[in-house]
């Protein structure tokens, strides 16, 4: 919201006008001041200028025009100007940055020759003044608005700075001046009469009739709907040049009279207007939910198919605005009309349901500034406020007539008294507040205040909070106000003593050391969006019964194509990937330690509990039951090469016992040894895919995923990955302690041949259950398949590393366990020594 410090200085009488000390005082009562847009730096003779003559410059590439304008006389009398934009006609009042000016940026003007003429000054257009962002044409001037020669600084307000806040979604009514102003007098501690709301100056006379027969259909998203007659408008009437000022200091673009009246009202009070043309409408005016396959063209001439969660303003020819967000293309009123024409002009405004707005605005990705106001909640006593003060500005300013009558369907809901001790601010906070700051600063938010006695014969505020405020429902809201306005700053920070003897549980130690582990072998990690949408399975190529795709959906999801509450890492871990890869990074080794969320195969139904008090035991106990589980898992993606090429040779390519050797990384992490096992789950690929377990539990899977999946996912060739569940893994306080023996070891390589489908890993988990206490380790250094070997079988070599913890092993000891071990592995899978 951009805040032109004029404008909030028609409402209240201002300690200070320095851009700096009203930042400071915004940022008191807690807004966010994003920027202050000081008033632009520009020097030397400014004049408004009258166009008398055009001459079309017809042979260069783009069009040119050499004009004379007329600048006044003492400056010249009229001079010749070279201008390529095509937004003004003779006649018009334009604003002439003479030779010897300087613009905004340093932009010196001077006379010189371009396009074989000499240009003696500069047409500026609002950005190149630095009171608008407007750059498509130059800015003309309403007529009438001062005499060729007259200072132009003084006319276009360019000492008038600008502070643009970021609202939060809590705080819809600083969206207007009128709530702006109301928090600068908060800040500044100034009452009335030095603040003045704006909409308490609009008188609204009483109508004895309605001015256009109106119907709500659904009470739920339209509370009150409000209609109000202007005939008689010239169309082609100027926007004055003090509303066209305002509105470009605030960001936007004057259009016409009639839209920029409704956007001077919207910004000045905060309630959204519409303008309808009133003989483009057919019948009575239904505000109603569209029905599935209606179609609306909206004021963007986009043809849009509505939902029938849409909230739509219709009259007998069917929709003719989607309500809250933008208007219709049918009932819009014409930018051009014949001469002598006039406009009759039906104003609407309305309270609609904020939630409802806000679905119909993401769904039609539609953002507009009344869905803006709307979706965060609207005063619901403006909407006649409002219609009337559009209503006279159009008669001031179009010539108009208000028609007879207003019309004003559905009631506005009244807020709700709350009761709060006196002294609750005080206790809260800490803080001993003078006597009467509660009350003073309620009544400063413009609540009702009244002072009762309670039953413990101690004070009671019974507050009601303004319309403009549905946020203020509890005692908690109003303590909230009376901190906020008193500042923050002025509450005692007294960091709590901790507890002696605590610290990490042991599920955090444990995925600290996850974590360090992983990243200490060259793994980055990244925090991937955690939601999913349902195609990417297909993609994975789950079976349609896989239980990866039972997810829960979101009901306000961020991204509308992403809706589900992931089931595993995968999916977020993998697009990160191909976003590093798209962004030049071709060797990729990431991973994340997160939780994910598996429904159950039968749902449990969520019980609906109060905050009145605790919820009974066997209420916890449903809620429980009926969450769904979320462990916590770990994932890994590696991509390119996982050892880098240099002058010693080629790199070497991550490939799936990279994603294994992760995966037993991890379960070293935790105190386990993984036994890895053969697998083939999707969307790996068979053969190349591990099963990790804990014993005989499958905690995790590892290895390269398959190529129908590479392909779909847009994933570079040869992709591994590895998931694992944490919380599957038994959590233990006791951490392995490494064998350390003084004694040499003995290395025995031993090769066995046996059939080709045996998994190496289960081999090598033979011999160590044959090799017992003295084999210290075993390794995999080559598989051979030739002719050598017969067909259908393969050779397996490992290195066996054997030691004792008291002594050195003789040649006999070493033999014995290397023969106990291969003995195993023959009873298990038939192997031989080759």
């Amino acid at each position: 919201m951009r805040v032109p410090v004029s404008w909030v200085a028609d409402h209240l009488d201002l300690p200070s006008t320095d851009p700096d000390e009203i930042a400071e005082a915004f940022v008191r009562v807690g807004l966010e001041v994003e920027d202050v847009h000081r008033a632009p730096e520009l020097t030397g003779p400014l004049v408004v200028g009258r166009v008398q003559e055009i001459e079309e410059l017809t042979e260069f590439k783009k069009p040119i025009r050499f004009c004379q304008v007329e600048v006044g006389a003492t400056d010249g009398g009229v001079r010749g100007i070279v201008c390529g934009a095509r937004n003004f006609v003779a006649g018009d009042l334009v604003v002439v940055a003479l030779p010897g000016s300087v613009l905004p940026g340093g932009f010196a003007i001077s006379a010189r020759k371009t396009y074989g003429r000499i240009s003696d000054g500069m047409i500026a257009s609002a950005r190149e003044l630095g009171i608008g962002s407007e750059h498509a044409g130059i800015l003309v001037l309403p007529p009438g608005t001062a005499e060729p020669g007259a200072d132009a600084q003084a006319l276009l307000g360019l000492d008038d700075a600008v502070i643009e806040l970021a609202v939060t979604p809590d705080r819809g009514y600083c969206f207007a001046i009128r709530g702006l102003a109301r928090e600068l007098a908060a800040s500044f501690d100034v009452d009335a009469p030095d603040f003045a709301d704006p909409a308490a100056r609009v008188e609204v006379p009483h109508a004895d009739r309605p001015s256009w027969p109106v119907r709500i259909d659904d009470a739920a998203g339209c509370l009150r709907y409000v209609a109000r007659r202007v005939s008689g408008v010239d169309p082609a009437a100027p926007t004055p040049w003090w509303m066209q000022r305002r509105l470009l200091a605030a960001g936007m673009r004057p259009i016409s009279l009639t839209v920029d009246v409704t956007n001077y009202v919207m910004l000045e009070l905060g309630q959204p207007l519409h303008a309808f043309d009133a003989t483009r409408l057919t019948g009575e005016i239904a505000v109603r939910r569209a029905a599935a396959g209606e179609k609306l063209r909206t004021l963007d001439d986009v043809e849009r198919v509505l939902d029938p969660d849409d909230l739509l303003i219709t009259d007998d020819s069917g929709p003719i605005a989607l309500a809250g967000v933008m208007g219709g293309a049918s009932t819009e009123i014409p930018e051009t009309h014949e001469p002598g024409s006039t406009a009759d002009v039906l104003i609407e405004a309305a309270h609609f349901d904020p939630a409802t707005i806000a679905r119909a605005a993401r769904r039609h990705r539609l953002p507009s500034e009344a869905s803006k106001r709307f979706e965060r909640s609207v005063d619901p006593q403006l909407p006649p406020i409002a219609a009337e003060r559009a209503a006279a500005l159009l008669v001031e300013y179009g010539g108009g007539m208000i028609e007879p009558g207003r019309t004003d369907v559905g009631t506005a809901p009244e807020p709700r008294p709350v009761r709060m001790p006196l002294d609750l601010p005080d206790r809260i906070a800490g803080v001993r507040y003078e006597r009467g700051v509660t009350v003073r600063r309620l009544r400063q938010i413009g609540a009702t205040v009244e002072l009762e006695t309670g039953d413990d014969g101690k004070g009671l505020v019974v507050t009601t909070p303004p319309s403009w405020r549905p946020d203020l429902a509890a005692p908690a809201d109003l303590v909230e106000e009376v901190l906020r306005l008193e500042g923050y700053d002025a509450i005692p920070s007294v960091l709590p003593a901790a507890p002696a003897g605590r610290g990490l549980t042991a599920a955090q130690r444990r995925r600290r050391a996850v974590s360090r582990a992983l990243a200490e072998a060259g793994h980055v990690e990244v925090l991937p969006f955690p939601f999913v949408g349902d195609e990417v399975w297909d993609g994975f190529g789950l079976a349609a019964d896989d239980a990866r795709r039972r997810t829960v959906g979101v009901l306000n999801p961020i991204d509308a194509d992403r809706n589900r509450l992931a089931t595993t890492l995968l999916p977020g871990l993998l697009d990160a990937l191909v976003r590093n890869r798209a962004r030049g990074l071709e060797d990729v080794a990431l991973y994340h330690i997160g939780q994910v969320v598996l429904p159950h195969a039968e749902p449990v139904a969520m019980p609906e509990v109060g905050v009145a008090q605790r919820p009974s035991d066997a209420e916890m106990a449903q809620i429980e039951a009926a969450l769904p589980a979320q462990p916590v898992h770990v994932g890994v993606v590696l991509a390119g090469d996982r050892e880098p090429r240099g002058w010693w040779g080629p790199g070497r390519p991550a490939g799936w016992a990279d994603a294994v050797e992760a995966g037993r990384l991890v379960g070293t992490a935790c105190g386990v040894e993984l036994r890895v096992t053969k697998a083939e789950p999707a969307p790996f690929h068979p053969g190349r895919c591990a099963a990790l377990r804990v014993g005989d539990w499958v905690v995790g899977h590892a290895g390269e995923l398959h190529p129908k999946v590479v392909d779909a996912l847009g994933l570079p060739p040869r992709t591994v990955a590895m998931e694992l569940d944490l919380d599957a893994i038994p959590l233990t306080e006791a951490r392995p302690v490494p064998r350390v023996s003084p004694y040499p070891p003995i290395s025995v390589d031993v090769a066995l041949v046996l059939a080709e489908d045996v998994p190496a890993a289960e081999v090598a988990e033979a011999l160590i259950d044959g090799g017992g206490e003295l084999l210290e380790q075993v390794r995999l250094f080559d598989v051979y398949t030739g002719e050598q070997v017969e067909a259908g079988r393969r050779s397996l070599a490992f290195s066996l590393r054997l030691r004792a913890d008291e002594r050195t092993l003789t040649n006999e000891e070493a033999n014995a366990a290397r023969d106990a071990a291969v003995a195993v592995a023959a009873e298990r899978f038939g192997a031989v020594l080759r």
